[in-house]
């Protein structure tokens, strides 16, 4: 058996090749095997969540997408700009969200992650950052993907938080690939960063005993290169070997509670 944590993987639903397909892209499963993990894809079914998977899992990562929350799990109308929905893994995230945070999963969301966060916990988002009066344009720029992932922002990073905790600088750039944002937070949920024009760039989940945190920004892209997601990455895969530490004892440790 292998001793990588093993981290579900939320997939994405779309069609490929003519029929309906259950996907992650490769830079995610990339980024979490640069740092010690096992990725495990995660299909969006109905019952997403069942039976005793969640148990045998280490962490959980949300994972970006072109597709947005459905605006009506939120409570809005939709806008103009919205028009990429993925039904099936809006129900299958705010499943896995709540089960993770049960079990005590360490969970990492990254953008549409971010947002969805967000939704499970009663938050509220923006469809149209850039029509949103005194913010910034958030979108993918044009241009060649190094270009689009390169840092485009300054980050304002809350401190005394857990990402402050992670990395100690007050500040750091980061890319920003996204049109949606959080309009208001969801109960319980802690502002750990800001861009420039105020919008919340960083939450965790205020009473969480371990690892819950989320981030607007991709830091899979290229993460070893970049003092900010490196430190989130690394944060991640220790709070998940802890986790299988605990869930697997290890050959030869004697258990005292057992004694």
């Amino acid at each position: 058996m292998s001793s990588r944590p093993l981290v579900g993987v939320i997939a994405c639903r779309r069609e490929v090749e003519g029929h309906p397909a259950h996907m992650v892209t490769d830079k995610y499963l990339a980024a979490l095997r640069e740092y010690g993990l096992a990725p495990v894809i995660l299909p969006v079914w109905e019952d997403a969540v069942s039976g005793d998977l969640p148990a045998h899992l280490d962490g959980l990562l949300l994972t970006g997408s072109y597709t947005n929350v459905e605006p009506g799990r939120y409570g809005a109308e939709r806008e103009p700009e919205n028009t990429r929905d993925d039904l099936h893994r809006d129900a299958a995230a705010l499943a896995w969200i709540p089960a993770a945070l049960d079990l005590g999963l360490p969970l990492l969301g990254i953008c549409r992650g971010f947002q969805e966060l967000n939704v499970a916990f009663g938050g509220t988002l923006h469809q149209a950052v850039q029509r949103v009066p005194g913010m910034l344009d958030h979108r993918e720029p044009a241009g060649e993907k190094a270009e689009q992932y390169a840092p485009s922002h300054d980050l304002a990073i809350v401190p005394g938080g857990r990402l402050a905790a992670l990395y100690p600088e007050p500040h750091a750039q980061v890319n920003s690939l996204h049109q949606q944002g959080v309009a208001t937070l969801g109960p319980g949920l802690v502002a750990e960063a800001h861009a420039p024009d105020g919008l919340v760039e960083a939450i965790s989940v205020g009473d969480a005993p371990g690892f819950a945190l989320a981030v607007q920004w991709h830091p899979e892209w290229h993460p070893t290169e970049h003092p900010l997601y490196d430190a989130l990455f690394r944060g991640f895969a220790e709070a998940c070997h802890s986790r299988r530490a605990a869930r697997i004892p290890q050959p030869g440790v004697v258990d005292h509670a057992d004694l």
